[in-house]
Order: C-alpha cells, then structure tokens, then sequence
C-alpha cells in the first residue's frame, strides 16, 4: 500500500470542482493523488485514470443512459486500485459509481472518506442505509446533515461549504471584465452541467433572459457554462444561448460561475449548487427543476421537504421562486425574475444571512477541512 497516496472519484463538473480545493490541500501536504475527475482535479495535480465529466445523472433516463461508462470507470479504476493500491480515497458525488466502489475498497484495506452526502433529508431516505458498507467516515456540506448521519451511526463531519471558498473580485472590476456597465441590470443564465438537466432548462431559461431583456426589466444577460461540462451538453447550452442572443461565458476552471456571479442582479438557475452560488453572491435566482415524466411521477411520491432550493432550505422560507416541470416556461421564469429585482434589498439580506449560517468558526479553508479529515488515516 503506497504511503500518502490518495485516491479521488468525482464524477460531473460540481463533483470535480469540490474534490480539487481537497487535492489541492492533500497535494499540499505531500499526497500523491490518482482517480476519476475532470479539468479541475487535472489541474489540481490528480493524475486521471478515468474522465469523470458527464457521469452525473438526474432521473432514471440519465442513469440508464450513464451505465455502460459507470461499468468502464469502476473496471480502471479498480485495476489500477490493485496495481498500487492507496492508503485512503476521496469519493465525492458519483452515488451510482462511489456506492458501488466504496465496498470494493474498504474490503481492500482502503479507507474511505465520502465527500457531499446524498441528500436523504429531502427524498429516498432509505439511502441512507445505502452507504453503510460503503465509506468509513462521512464529510458533509450542510450543517444540519452532520446531526442526521450521526444518528443513524455515521462518522459525519460538517466541513463547511466550497461555496464558501470562492475567491471575491471588486465589483466594478468584475463587471468591467465581463462587459457589463456599471449601471446595468444583468442577468446569468446557469443552465446546469448536466446533459439531461441542459437539455430540458436551456430553452426555457435562454427565452427568459431574452425576454427581461427585450421589455427593459434587466440591461443585459450572460449564460455562464462550466469548463468540466460533457460536450453534449456544452453544445446544447451554446445553440441555445446564441438562439437567444445571449452571450456565453466560461466558469472559472477551480470555481465555476462562483466568482463571476457577484456581477449580476439575478440568475435563471439550475436547481442546484449554482442556485446556492449565486444566492451567497447576491445574483437573486429563480430556481428551476424539470426531470422526464417518468422519474418525475416517481419523486414527487418519495419527496420530503417543502423546497428544492438549497438556499430555501437552509433558510427555511421561500426567498427565492422555485419552478417545477411545468411551471418551466419563459413567462413565468421572467415574471418571478422581475419580483426578485423589486426586491434587491432582502436579497442582499438573505445572502448575508445564508453565508452565516454555513460558516464555521476558524481560518481553515474546505479543502484543507477535507484534508484533515484524512489525515489521521495518510499518518
């Protein structure tokens, strides 16, 4: 077993992005890093076995789609786990790969930190029961999930939010960067990473912007696609934007859209990570979902929680809009965005609110938080 050498999984651009701040404070620490992971964890110094973009899913089409490049990863990856096996691994994201895996390699004598649990708190909760086998110690990223897993017997850890790591630019600096007037009223358009989530928002969210434009309501709009996006995806996101006249712009390769967001008034956002960016940046969104009908028909039976936005459920009130299937059309996505401009004030105030309540006291940054919750196990 390699002395201080680490294996990383993380599968679609979020994923990617949240394990290379731990690589990078791992690397720091004198880790050798190997796995699954796309341009982030790449740059952060993880030698690729396997590709992770576009391994995310959402519904049950995406991951029937998504089976056959699982069943390709998890055969490299455990190949080369054999060849020099680790002495911890890093599994973020990916629950239909690192579900799987994780057993694999407890059984091989590799210890296993899971970064970014599932989300049983608002369906399935049954899979909580689905990582028992597979991870020794859980690292999670809100701050009621700690109290949740340790109960059910989990080594759970809150470890902060990487939202909360992304670097700030000035304001005017930011805006002058991006070619936005100082006096405007942007838009972003934040049409998600993956293909089937790109692939039913993009239209409705490109018309949106569009249109906010056209009737004067915003000066100017932006769609900002990840780096680590699928090609599939990124394409589909671009036609759609330039179909709207919508100008695109690249994610910050470590961070994403995070750092551009505070240019902006307000966001058409995927639900997701990027909603929660762009709340803690102040950029309001209006919160979309839509899934296909059959694994719509099957979650709105499983569902637990009264929201779908991250920030909405950290708050624990609907500060934002939150559209869902249906309610997915231009109209009502700009009509819900004009409501959050009238209202730039209280969002600022729930910004600042969100950023208290997932901080943690200390200078630590997440990634180096993640990295000594390994630690003790690399010694």
């Amino acid at each position: 077993m390699s002395d201080r050498a680490v294996l990383i999984v993380a599968g679609e651009a979020s994923g990617d992005r949240i394990a290379s701040l731990a690589a990078r404070a791992l690397a720091a620490r004198g880790a050798s890093l190997f796995g699954l992971g796309g341009p982030a964890c790449r740059a952060a110094g993880v030698e690729l076995v396997a590709d992770g973009s576009g391994l995310g899913a959402m519904g049950l089409r995406d991951v029937v789609e998504r089976l056959p490049r699982l069943a390709s990863a998890l055969v490299r990856l455990l190949d080369r786990v054999r060849r020099r096996p680790p002495r911890a691994a890093l599994l973020v994201n990916a629950t239909e790969l690192n579900q799987r895996l994780g057993p694999l390699l407890r059984r091989a004598g590799v210890r296993v930190l899971w970064c970014v649990a599932p989300q049983v708190w608002a369906w399935r909760p049954r899979r909580i029961e689905a990582l028992r086998g597979a991870c020794d110690r859980l690292a999670v990223i809100l701050p009621f999930e700690e109290a949740l897993w340790r109960r059910a017997g989990y080594d759970a850890r809150y470890v902060g939010h990487p939202s909360l790591d992304v670097p700030e630019r000035p304001r005017d600096e930011l805006r002058a960067a991006l070619g936005i007037a100082g006096d405007a009223t942007a838009i972003a358009v934040l049409p998600g990473s993956r293909a089937g989530e790109v692939r039913r928002l993009v239209d409705p969210l490109s018309a949106a912007a569009a249109q906010l434009v056209r009737s004067g309501a915003a000066t100017t709009a932006r769609m900002i696609v990840a780096r680590g996006m699928e090609a599939r995806a990124a394409a589909l996101a671009r036609e759609s934007a330039d179909r709207a006249g919508i100008p695109v712009i690249e994610g910050d390769p470590e961070h994403g859209a995070a750092p551009l967001l505070g240019a902006f008034e307000a966001a058409l956002s995927a639900s997701g990570t990027a909603s929660l960016e762009a709340a803690l940046a102040g950029a309001a969104p209006v919160v979309t979902y839509r899934m296909d009908r059959l694994s719509f028909a099957v979650a709105r039976r499983l569902v637990r929680t009264p929201h779908i936005a991250l920030a909405n459920v950290l708050l624990g009130r609907r500060a934002y809009p939150e559209l869902v299937q249906d309610d997915v059309t231009p109209a009502r996505i700009a009509d819900a965005a004009r409501a959050l401009l009238d209202r730039r004030d209280a969002s600022l105030a729930a910004a600042s609110e969100l950023h208290a309540t997932l901080s943690i006291p200390g200078g630590a940054s997440f990634g180096e938080r993640v990295a000594t919750s390994l630690e003790d196990w690399l010694s």
